[in-house]
């Protein structure tokens, strides 16, 4: 059985991963200043940044709708016995109630709720093109993937709050104490949705040194197998200095940088970064 694998522009792979796994991309909906575009199609995070700059109107972002669903499974299915999607949390978007109400219009699609967002669901779709690969049926790939849903440990720490102040996830007055404090929070997911953990004081180098050896403190209950280290935009040093901190706590065989794209850096702002991995 030949099985297509599809995912939301909110999986933040590299465009190699995405070309090497013949993954096809549905781009969800960015606004800024009354202009419209595709995440990842005709805009970039760094092209956003500047217009977000410019207008000092934080973007706005859109599901991919039922018809563009409809469009992507069916072209899909002409080559291919069955799709599998995949969508960032149903708790955080309506991508999911959209895609499922696409997939009962085609029939053999079966969409996953990652519970998740950037490079968590990512983890999910590469692990379903290696199952798809292996020969394993759709059905049987989707259960195993709710499954392995569950163990992801994602999280990240933000540079500035005000991307978030102004998106309504963070009240004013603590976005002007955490910028007076330089406090950097640690934003997780859990159950489908975010939650503020940890809170860092300091540069940014330093916090997201700390985080790393917070996050692997346990090495024992991490699953070595691969590991996302994804930023909305830093400074390659940065990039490098987490990357050390990581292989000198647990030995993964895999060490992945990703950009994240337009969705999730509209809503976290520059200078967020991430550690994404399985627990085992």
């Amino acid at each position: 059985m030949k099985i297509k694998i599809t995912a939301d522009s909110t999986c933040d792979l590299t465009p190699e991963l995405v070309e090497k796994y013949d993954i096809t991309i549905t781009p969800l909906a960015v606004s800024c200043n009354g202009e419209n575009f595709h995440d990842g199609v005709d805009i970039t995070p760094d092209a956003l940044y500047e217009k977000i700059a410019a207008s000092g109107q934080l973007a706005s972002t859109a599901a991919v709708n039922l018809q563009e669903y409809i469009s992507v499974f069916s072209e899909a299915l002409r080559e291919y016995d069955a799709v599998i999607h995949f969508t960032i949390s149903s708790a955080m978007s309506a991508c999911y109630q959209n895609a499922c109400a696409a997939a009962a219009e085609t029939g053999n699609v079966w969409v996953v709720d990652s519970r998740n967002l950037s490079t968590g669901i990512a983890h999910l779709v590469l692990d379903a093109c290696e199952m798809a690969q292996a020969g394993m049926a759709p059905e049987d790939i989707h259960r195993e993937l709710e499954r392995r849903r569950e163990k992801l440990d994602v999280s990240f720490v933000v540079d500035t709050l005000e991307y978030l102040r102004k998106g309504g996830r963070c009240t004013a007055v603590a976005a002007i104490g955490a910028n007076l404090l330089k406090l950097h929070p640690c934003i997780y997911v859990k159950d489908g949705v975010m939650g503020v953990g940890k809170k860092y004081r300091g540069k940014l180098e330093n916090c997201l040194t700390a985080y790393v050896k917070d996050r692997l403190a346990a090495p024992d209950t991490v699953d070595t197998r691969r590991i996302f280290i994804t930023d909305s935009g830093v400074d390659e040093s940065i990039r490098a200095s987490v990357e050390e901190a990581v292989r000198a706590l647990v030995p993964f065989e895999e060490v992945i940088h990703t950009r994240a794209g337009c969705t999730v850096s509209s809503h976290c702002g520059p200078g967020t970064l991430g550690i994404l991995f399985y627990r085992k």
